[in-house]
């Protein structure tokens, strides 16, 4: 089921279209290109505003409102082009819709994109501008921290709208819960594979030692697992090799790792033509969003009979937490509602097994089956 699609809004003091690819100004074909990724994508509504005083360049894009708020981080990176990071943002968005859906979360999807070097000093400016981004959506669009941002980064945001969390003080880092989920996850799909969900013995190629991936490192260490590991940044490398015993591997060596479980922690699309054939693991679980570079690719994977945990299935730790901050919940409640990502994925394999089609597949419907029922019971209700 898609979401109904709404007419793409764009509000602020600057507010700008993409440029294309190339770089030139934008001009009909730009536009044309722009218009032809929204329809392609079928959101809701997509704002893009820029504030030339302090840099600030933000996409924020609306998938889905049929089950509540869009909600989602807010992700600062260097993209290579305009295009790239509407894309970018645009796939971020439904997978949180689809994320929420199988959770059981009353939450739609949304993501928020600010392009840019996230190395920068300069916060404050940037970040105050996004907060008004964000408000200017009047509520249907909810942000937290995400790739490139941290809770500090939230509390500017918090001076210009309420329409933010994962605060200071509040829900915080969603890291540690979204890799406890990732791991409960885990657990589901070795049970799936071997009627055990024991993880001691086995060995998991980590790739990305970041939030994420760390936490999931010290959880996987002491239930016995070995840890082969690879990360960009050799300091993050090092904490998880001390801490953990894990072995370390060149960035590009990872995918050649001999291992029961692949665990791709870092950015997306790293299940692809390449890496496939790379691959020497039963079982692709791990904490990224858009593992797949295509949807064929989890295609590949099941006929290979690699099991892949759908990644917004299993990294859904990190909503939940959030959610938790919104509703008031304990650490305790948000932490057993993550451990329920083991049951879900074990549903999401008995779809795929009962319909004969891929995992990824199988997540779709369980999403899709919970929106759809929701909007047809708002329907009734007109």
């Amino acid at each position: 089921m898609k979401a109904p699609a709404k007419s793409s809004g764009s509000s602020s003091p600057a507010a700008s279209i993409l440029k294309p690819s190339s770089g030139r100004e934008p001009g009909a074909a730009g536009a044309l290109a722009l218009f032809s990724l929204l329809a392609e994508h079928d959101h809701e509504q997509v704002s893009v505003y820029h504030e030339p005083s302090c840099g600030y360049r933000g996409i924020i894009a609306i998938h889905s409102t049929v089950l509540g708020p869009a909600l989602g981080g807010t992700r600062f990176w260097s993209y290579r082009t305009d295009e790239e990071a509407l894309v970018d943002c645009l796939r971020l968005a439904r997978g949180m819709t689809y994320k929420a859906a199988v959770a059981g979360l009353n939450l739609g999807g949304g993501k928020s994109v600010i392009l840019g070097d996230n190395r920068t000093t300069r916060r404050e400016a940037l970040f105050r501008a996004h907060g008004r981004h964000v408000e200017s959506l009047g509520g249907r669009y909810i942000t937290a921290e995400d790739v490139g941002t941290s809770t500090s980064d939230m509390e500017y945001i918090k001076a210009e709208t309420n329409h933010v969390t994962g605060l200071i003080g509040k829900s915080g880092d969603p890291s540690p819960v979204t890799a406890y989920g990732v791991y409960r996850g885990m657990k589901a799909c070795v049970h799936y594979r071997s009627g055990s969900d024991r993880l001691t013995g086995k060995t998991v190629a980590l790739q990305g030692c970041g939030s994420v991936g760390y936490h999931l490192a010290k959880l996987l260490h002491a239930e016995g697992a070995h840890i082969v590991c690879t990360d960009i940044d050799p300091q993050r490398v090092r904490r998880v090799v001390e801490e953990c015993g894990a072995t370390a591997v060149a960035t590009s060596e990872i995918y050649d790792v001999r291992a029961d479980i692949f665990a791709p922690c870092a950015l997306g699309a790293v299940i692809n033509d390449d890496t496939i054939r790379r691959l020497r693991v039963e079982i692709v679980a791990g904490g990224a969003n858009n593992q797949l570079a295509e949807d064929r690719h989890g295609d590949l994977l099941e006929e290979r009979h690699v099991t892949y945990a759908p990644d917004y299935v299993i990294n859904g730790g990190g909503l939940i937490n959030v959610n938790a901050e919104l509703h008031g919940w304990s650490p305790e409640r948000a932490r057993n509602k993550a451990g329920e990502i083991y049951d879900t994925i074990l549903r999401v394999f008995e779809i795929a097994r009962e319909e004969r089609i891929p995992s990824y597949q199988a997540a779709d419907r369980l999403a899709e089956q919970r929106i759809a029922t929701i909007a047809q019971v708002r329907r009734n209700h007109v």
